[in-house]
């Protein structure tokens, strides 16, 4: 008898301790590897031929590359806070970088949203969600939506603060960050935050992990090596990316995400741990081109919001697929939840949808009306050929193969077959009378629902005269 139940007792501790095991084991790390102002066609998976990134290439060709990727606005704020919130940009008030007013007041025909540039607190983060379920979470790199990360569910912060861009002397030291701080001329910061990554990554190996790598490349200045940058000077390019200093600075990013890479291989954690890649918005117009796309960062034509995305997760992602679903930034707060099994927040309300289906399946469908974005803001032009600004307020709404864009200054309304005219060259708003009429419902409810502010008063300052003068076409 006494036998029996000593057998049954090694028996049910033996088997609580090996699922305990079992259980530590299958609960994945996650990396998002975060690149900014970084181009949907600036990677080689999505077919760029002058720059070179074979450790993101690898991150698509051992998981899946989602083609018709967003990013939940056009430049880095309002895309970091729907990210990290997991919200579309009316829920959080954060639409653009510091002013919604940019640009001459005598150029600007109705007054803009004002804008919000930190992310409140009551918004709980998807490393506060993380946190809550088990996780160590570290960000290394951009903030950009308030002074410090820790305050919002990160243990650990490597150069984060409200920054949108590299402070001091830029890429390269002496520079002095949070808890990144470097005296010594010559060292690269992007180089420096993979070898930090890594660090992270060995001293929490034995426990489930959330790294967020938000690096500050590609945003400009536009520094480089300059070993890479001659490279770059000596390789012809067949196509408008001739850009050598953005290739270097493209190159060393991509060698931080090799260090990444090569830590979780290292340390055997790469078949139980989630690498996505991905982007705040599309590329520079200055620095890059983004042919084919149309537009650049700070538009919403799809220059300025398509990104690169591409997810490895060898338990569950099979090698080498292609999705072409539409999917937007903040689906990844959804999915990190059911992929890792950890609770939603009860007080958090999220406006995406889990990408599960799609990575168990790429040619799954998630049966969605539609995705959204919403930007009541102005931004200045890069060169007189976009005139005055990049973009005046507007908002967007994609729905299948189909987009519209609707522009508050007079109420154009633009339509594109993304399908058959993924250049946005042929506006079909007069020939398409149903679709229009169709999606600008759908944007105008969605608005409606998200309490998003169109800005609809007249600007006083404005100067329709000066206007005419100073942008005349040459």
């Amino acid at each position: 008898m006494y036998t029996n139940i000593k057998i049954l007792i090694i028996f049910f501790v033996s088997f609580c301790f090996d699922n305990a095991i079992f259980s530590k084991q299958i609960k994945p790390n996650v990396v998002l590897i975060f690149i900014d102002d970084y181009g949907w066609r600036d990677v080689g998976f999505n077919g760029s031929k002058y720059y070179e990134t074979p450790n993101a290439d690898r991150i698509a060709r051992e998981g899946v590359n989602f083609r018709s990727a967003y990013s939940n606005g056009p430049n880095c704020a309002p895309s970091r806070a729907s990210l990290m919130s997991g919200l579309y940009s009316p829920r959080h008030g954060i639409y653009t970088v510091a002013n919604s007013d940019r640009g001459k007041a005598t150029y600007r025909k109705i007054i803009p949203t004002k804008n919000t540039t930190v992310l409140r607190k009551e918004f709980v983060t998807l490393a506060e969600a993380l946190k809550a379920g088990g996780y160590k979470t570290a960000t290394m790199g951009k903030w950009h939506l308030g002074k410090d990360p820790t305050t919002q569910g990160f243990d650990i912060n490597i150069a984060g603060r409200e920054w949108g861009s590299p402070s001091g002397g830029g890429y390269h030291s002496p520079y002095n960050y949070p808890n990144l701080v470097n005296k010594k001329k010559g060292e690269y910061l992007t180089d420096r935050l993979g070898v930090e990554a890594a660090k992270f990554i060995e001293a929490n190996k034995e426990n489930p992990f959330f790294l967020y790598l938000t690096h500050y490349a590609v945003h400009t200045p536009i520094q480089a090596k300059a070993m890479l940058t001659s490279k770059y000077e000596n390789k012809i390019s067949s196509d408008q990316q001739t850009n050598a200093k953005y290739a270097a600075m493209i190159e060393s990013m991509d060698g931080s995400v090799g260090t990444v890479l090569e830590a979780l291989d290292r340390f055997n954690l790469a078949a139980n741990t989630i690498v996505i890649f991905t982007s705040d918005n599309g590329g520079h117009g200055g620095v890059t081109s983004n042919a084919p796309l149309r537009g650049s960062k700070g538009m919403l034509y799809e220059g300025g919001i398509r990104v690169p995305m591409a997810i490895r997760w060898p338990e569950v992602v099979r090698p080498g697929t292609v999705c072409d679903e539409p999917v937007i930034s903040i689906d990844l707060y959804p999915t990190l939840l059911e992929a890792t099994q950890t609770n939603r927040p009860a007080n958090a309300r999220l406006d995406g949808i889990s990408l599960m289906p799609l990575l168990n399946n790429s040619k799954a469908k998630l049966f969605r009306p539609a995705i959204y974005w919403h930007f009541p803001a102005y931004l200045q032009g890069y060169t007189r050929q976009h005139g005055p600004f990049r973009t005046t307020p507007c908002g967007a709404v994609r729905m299948g193969d189909w987009k519209l864009i609707e522009y508050f200054e007079d109420g154009s309304l633009e339509l594109y077959n993304l399908k058959s005219d993924l250049s946005e060259k042929r506006n079909l708003a007069k020939t398409e009378a149903k679709r229009l009429i169709q999606l600008h419902s759908i944007l105008k409810a969605w608005r409606l629902s998200t309490e998003a502010p169109v800005p609809k008063d007249k600007n006083p300052k404005f100067d329709p005269v000066a206007y005419r003068k100073a942008f005349k076409k040459d």
